[in-house]
């Protein structure tokens, strides 16, 4: 009797050339970048949830969209979350939600989510830079610039 198992192919395709792009070097450039390329018909219906993935150098890979909620939140699967970031090899990475309801503020479960990626991210010598808060308007709220990273 043969034995058969299904390969796993694992690939990443660096069309726009990732040497190409800016490093990042501040949240207000990272917000500005996001916004840019957010969709401007749901920021403000429901929240949704990306990872920057960078460089070494902090180039932008790309960005992945992890999860898409409701109008109050989202639930983030660390699981795909790091498949993500690995399967891209990426070294660092700047998490983004945004909040349709215009607060800038954190939540607690914001907060708790952000620690728990960090927390897992040292297993993989990755560095979470940054999580930050978009809303419509496209103001910002950046864990890191308030020292809360």
């Amino acid at each position: 009797m043969k034995s058969e198992v299904n390969e796993i192919k694992i690939s990443y395709c660096d069309k726009l050339g990732t040497f190409d792009s800016a490093s990042l070097c501040d949240s207000t450039h990272v917000a500005k970048l996001l916004y840019e390329t957010w969709n401007k018909d749901t920021i403000g219906l429901q929240e949704t949830f990306k990872v920057l993935l960078l460089n070494n150098s902090n180039r932008v890979k790309g960005t992945y969209q992890v999860s898409t909620g409701g109008i109050t939140g989202t639930l983030v699967d660390l699981r795909i979350l790091f498949a993500v970031i690995l399967k891209t090899l990426s070294t660092a990475v700047i998490l983004v939600h945004n909040h349709p309801s215009g607060t800038l503020k954190p939540s607690r479960s914001d907060t708790d989510l952000t620690e728990k990626i960090k927390n897992a991210a040292v297993l993989f010598d990755i560095k979470v830079l940054d999580h930050l808060i978009l809303v419509p308007n496209g103001k910002y709220f950046s864990f890191s610039d308030q020292g809360i990273l």
